[in-house]
């Protein structure tokens, strides 16, 4: 099987385990901010981009490209939180094609009220599993891996340069 699946047996336990630890980790950090606030990631991963933005809001395919979703993903979740009244558009002044996403005070409150438990959290669950000499490595495979999918170009919006 190693041949014809190109992955040698212990590349494919590594994934297996990789994949495993990465939807285990994903569920139950998932499963905190449900807890502590009625949120999903999407809801958390938006709210927390528009929470570190400049004026807390951002043009709707900059939140795209940080979130690496499709623009229409962004507008689907972003319609949704509208209604719940954690995000507001705003025409843009000087681009009557664009809208600025913007987070509401209810917004604001919603992160703030799961921002801690959830930190809290990852710490528990991967900075607290991991040794020094770990978390350096998955520093840097975390780097060569992003590098050899993205364009080094990338690196500059994820960074928000």
């Amino acid at each position: 099987m190693g041949a014809m699946s190109g992955l040698s047996a212990d590349e494919r336990r590594l994934w297996i385990d990789f994949v495993a630890m990465r939807r285990q980790l994903d569920r139950a950090l998932a499963e905190q901010l449900q807890r502590d606030g009625s949120l999903s990631s999407a809801d958390f991963d938006i709210l927390i981009t528009l929470f570190e933005a400049p004026n807390r809001r951002l043009r709707a395919g900059a939140l795209a490209d940080l979130l690496g979703w499709e623009k229409s993903r962004v507008s689907h979740q972003v319609t949704r939180m509208s209604s719940r009244g954690l995000l507001e558009r705003v025409e843009c002044e000087d681009d009557a094609r664009g809208s600025w996403i913007s987070l509401t005070a209810d917004g604001r409150r919603a992160v703030l009220k799961v921002m801690r438990g959830h930190f809290a959290e990852i710490r528990r669950l991967f900075f607290d599993a991991l040794t020094p000499e770990q978390l350096a490595a998955v520093s840097g495979i975390s780097q060569s891996v992003l590098h050899a999918i993205q364009p080094p170009v990338c690196d500059e919006v994820r960074r928000g340069a």
